[in-house]
């Protein structure tokens, strides 16, 4: 494997060392992701809030959140795209629930990888205040978490029910099987 140099002294040069790579060719060596951040919200019944999208039919209902921009660390941007889809904001400090792998597919060339925030339980008042992006999602939905299912693909309905386990027993989840190949809607578990 190529690697890149690491800081500080060394004994040789760096281009004498097998295999050594300037950090630039190093880099086009490595996995390439794209990185993404949400917020799991419910209702003070432990209801989960999803959000209708509308434009993947691939993953209908998501949690309010989005893709990194560049400079961005990953609670800014729950608390941006947050803030953007719904005109909520997330209160801090920051409480991660679960982390996010999926593999790339035809859906998406890249490796994603993503972190679900904690955004509490909402009032009534707070769900009647929600304002939509309406290039991003066209509904706000509050469910039980069994009610889901059907309406999802498998992989994101596990992910959904690993990040309100991670909820439940303060434990943070971790999910590796959100893939872009497995959209299936409906026939969830796993």
């Amino acid at each position: 494997m190529n690697r890149a140099p690491l800081p500080g002294p060394t004994s040789a040069p760096e281009a004498d060392r097998p295999g050594w790579l300037p950090p630039e060719q190093y880099a086009e060596t490595v996995l390439k992701a794209t990185a993404f951040a949400c917020v799991y919200f419910t209702d003070e019944d432990d209801r989960p809030l999803q959000l209708r999208s509308v434009y993947s039919s691939e993953h209908p209902w998501q949690l309010a959140g989005g893709t990194m921009d560049p400079g961005e660390r990953p609670w800014q941007t729950a608390v941006r795209e947050c803030r953007e889809e719904t005109g909520l904001v997330p209160a801090g400090p920051p409480r991660l629930l679960a982390a996010v792998f999926g593999q790339p597919g035809a859906g998406w060339p890249y490796s994603t990888t993503g972190l679900v925030f904690d955004g509490g339980r909402l009032s009534g008042a707070q769900l009647r205040g929600i304002v939509l992006d309406p290039l991003e999602h066209d509904e706000a939905r509050v469910l039980p978490l069994d009610a889901w299912e059907p309406l999802m693909p498998r992989t994101d309905f596990v992910r959904l029910r690993v990040v309100a386990e991670a909820r439940r027993t303060g434990v943070a989840g971790y999910f590796d099987s959100w893939d872009w190949a497995d959209t299936v809607v409906g026939g969830g578990g796993g």
